[in-house]
């Protein structure tokens, strides 16, 4: 049991205002809790804001709020659509390490980061993880996927579970334990969920998924507490130890992050994984907490991923 709420976020924001900040392009900050938001972010040290948007907007909203500007790039885009394409590009030209959505909609950012011609596609799909932060909980939960893909495939799967993965190692984590969660502990050919759970956990046997520990199908109840796996028998290093829990479909990962949210007094950083560069998708439901988890663990992974870079130069 965690001892103070917002302690595991604490600790990530704490690592990565140790590291060198990176730019993130802040695609139309133009409403309070955006502008605010990247602007905090970059004068704790996590990131190095570039607002993309209407110059003049941007100002005057920064004035109003008694903003100051000074730490921060501002690139002029006309409108929403446009602040997208320009912050995107950016990200393409290596000038910006991480992505921010501003005051626009999901979708316009998205839009322009999944273009095939200019957007920021790689080998991977593109998946979005939750980063949990559950007071009855002594570690952090990843939940994947709950925003972006509607009904995964198995080949779709393979990637959110990779993508969760190189997550939890940027985090600190060197064999995170996946949990690929169904109804049920047991295979069921009744139940598809279950037949790609088993699957998923022979790939990883069979090395097309790497760096983590695998185990399921689990029950929710199973994956996270070692009581419930040991009333069931389940012998497993996964079993009530899950870093990592990865859901059939959107649906229910929607709905677990949301029941932890507004039922165990839950927070849910969130990022978008897969892309050229990591994309940090705030809400403005979000707490303040919440937006600086997000912009820490997209430092995270915008450090592992520059690593890993000069990695495979050398």
């Amino acid at each position: 049991m965690s001892t103070r709420k917002h302690e595991k976020y604490e600790r990530l924001i704490e690592r990565a205002k140790a590291m060198t900040p990176a730019p993130c392009a802040v695609a139309h900050p133009c409403d309070e809790s955006s502008l605010r938001g990247a602007v905090e972010a970059g004068q704790m040290g996590l990131l190095k804001p570039i607002l993309v948007g209407p110059k003049a907007r941007i100002q005057s909203l920064a004035a109003h709020m008694e903003l100051d500007l000074s730490g921060c790039e501002l690139v002029d885009a006309p409108h929403s659509e446009g602040s997208a394409e320009t912050a995107v590009r950016l990200a393409r030209e290596g000038k910006a390490e991480m992505l921010m959505k501003g005051s626009l909609h999901t979708d316009e950012l998205m839009a322009a980061v999944v273009k095939r011609e200019t957007g920021l596609r790689t080998s991977r799909r593109i998946s979005h993880c939750f980063i949990m932060d559950v007071p009855a909980i002594d570690r952090v939960v990843i939940i994947t996927d709950a925003a972006v893909s509607i009904f995964p495939t198995l080949e779709d799967k393979v990637h959110i579970v990779q993508n969760a993965i190189d997550l939890a190692q940027a985090l600190g984590l060197e064999q995170p334990k996946v949990a690929i969660l169904s109804a049920m502990e047991t295979v069921n050919p009744k139940v598809p969920s279950t037949i790609e759970a088993a699957a998923l956990c022979k790939m990883a046997d069979r090395g097309q998924i790497t760096g983590g520990l695998l185990d399921g199908p689990l029950a929710l109840d199973n994956a996270i507490d070692l009581g419930a796996a040991r009333i069931k028998k389940i012998e497993s290093p996964v079993a009530g130890r899950a870093d990592i829990l990865v859901v059939p479909d959107l649906e229910a990962g929607n709905m677990l992050a949301k029941s932890l949210s507004f039922m165990a007094d839950a927070d849910a950083a969130g990022i978008v994984l897969g892309a050229r560069v990591p994309i940090i998708l705030t809400s403005r439901a979000d707490s303040v907490q919440t937006r600086l988890a997000s912009c820490a663990v997209a430092a995270l992974v915008a450090k592992a991923r520059r690593e890993s870079l000069r990695k495979a130069v050398a």
